[in-house]
């Protein structure tokens, strides 16, 4: 059941829409796991301005009522070009210095001003960078990578082999006594984990600490885990991964097309090395294509896909959130309770897929309708877990309401293992 005005994010798309059904998506499937263990899990509700709120939860969220860095780096934005926009990601170190080695030049708006969008795409991306030219609506869905994704399912599914079947805990939570290994950055993956974490899973993060992060973000997708650092560089550190997923119920990855599977970590060979699993990937442009293997963050794949372009006036016009990611986020974290459901009626190794872009195509079919203008209500939608304020969990579950037991951890403050 929804309760709550239907918009309540500006723009013409129906973020507040796509909101609610992904949080009520997740919370039916704790619903169902519930009920598998035979617990009674009440009625089930999303209110869509709660929905709509969480969709948004890294403008909120404050550490000892302070907010925290900004996602955006200065040189990451929307670009004039010399026939159109295209838009820079900068926010991570590594992908600032390709945008200025592609463009000869850190005064990136003099460079790009001189060259076509999809020029300056190509350079950069050729770099090693992250870029998007803005195309409009009909274009994507004339590009080949938009066909492709137009005939591609929401979440796709793959039989990894058969395994026994797994029962469920007889934890009271939905998730309780499943462990989730995590590998995953910004914001989509996160925050598929920290649902699961909010329904009760054990989750470990396992990031490095020479690899970049946002500081800023993981103070709210971290919440409800543990985090470890572990070099995947080094051998010791892959067989500290393989030792990890022997024990889990859940890998959670996403990082670009092939990077973990180039070293060793493939689907195929996790269901080898723990009968039972549920792999979960996640990318920017889906898994089949030209683009699949295309590095791709939320605001570039908006721009990409003719979101931006839509109602554009004198430059792109974002989402009201980061909807794509977010909406990721949500309906992975259904679909691994999904799996784990069926792992336990069934048994066998489960992969799912999703990415950012075919869950743009769902927004898009969620038709338009101009949202109210001004800042979104959060009152009474907030709370204070340690020294983090955020938005709670939306859904409600009477039958056991989802939340956070712990405030996100120190980056790899915590041992590479199982068992708090």
């Amino acid at each position: 059941m929804f309760t709550g005005p239907e918009s309540v994010l500006p723009g013409p798309f129906r973020v507040t829409e796509a909101a609610a059904r992904a949080v009520a998506a997740a919370t039916v499937e704790a619903a169902e796991l519930l009920r598998l263990k035979g617990i009674d899990p009440g009625p089930v509700s999303v209110d869509r301005r709660h929905a709509a709120a969480a969709f948004r939860s890294e403008r909120y969220v404050r550490l000892d009522g302070e907010p925290l860095p900004g996602l955006w780096d200065p040189l990451t934005g929307d670009y004039r070009a010399a026939d159109g926009w295209v838009r820079l990601h900068c926010n991570y170190p590594h992908h600032a210095e390709a945008a200025c080695r592609a463009l000869g030049t850190e005064d990136l708006a003099a460079a790009v001003a001189k060259r076509g969008a999809e020029d300056v795409q190509e350079a950069v991306l050729a770099e090693g960078g992250a870029a998007a030219a803005m195309r409009t609506r009909e274009e994507w869905l004339a590009h080949p990578q938009g066909q492709v994704l137009a005939e591609s399912p929401l979440v796709a599914w793959d039989s990894l082999g058969p395994a026994p079947v797994t029962g469920l805990s007889t934890s009271e939570r939905p998730l309780g006594g499943v462990r989730v290994l995590e590998l995953t950055h910004v914001i989509a993956g996160p925050v598929a984990g920290r649902v699961l974490a909010a329904h009760g899973a054990e989750v470990l993060h396992v990031g490095a600490a020479h690899l970049p992060a946002l500081p800023g973000l993981w103070a709210d997708t971290g919440l409800g885990k543990r985090s470890a650092h572990v070099d995947l560089r080094t051998r010791a550190g892959r067989d500290t991964l393989w030792r990890l997923i022997g024990q889990a119920d859940v890998f959670l990855q996403s990082y670009r097309p092939g990077a973990l599977a180039g070293l060793g970590f493939t689907a195929e060979r996790l269901a080898e090395a723990r009968p039972g699993i549920v792999v979960a990937e996640l990318n920017a442009y889906g898994w089949d294509g030209p683009w699949a293997g295309r590095r791709g963050f939320d605001s570039l794949v908006q721009l990409a896909s003719g979101i931006a372009a839509e109602a554009a006036v004198d430059g792109p016009r974002p989402l009201p959130a980061q909807a794509l990611d977010h909406g990721t986020g949500w309906l992975t974290a259904a679909a691994i309770m999904t799996a784990l459901r069926r792992r336990a009626l069934e048994g066998g190794s489960w992969r799912v897929r999703l990415s950012l872009a075919r869950t743009g195509l769902w927004l898009d079919s969620l038709g338009r309708e101009e949202g109210p203008a001004g800042e979104l209500d959060v009152s009474g939608l907030l709370t204070r877990t340690g020294r983090t304020t955020h938005v709670r969990v939306p859904g409600e579950l009477l039958g056991a309401q989802p939340c956070w037991a712990s405030a996100a951890p120190e980056p790899g403050g915590d041992e590479a293992r199982f068992g708090a």
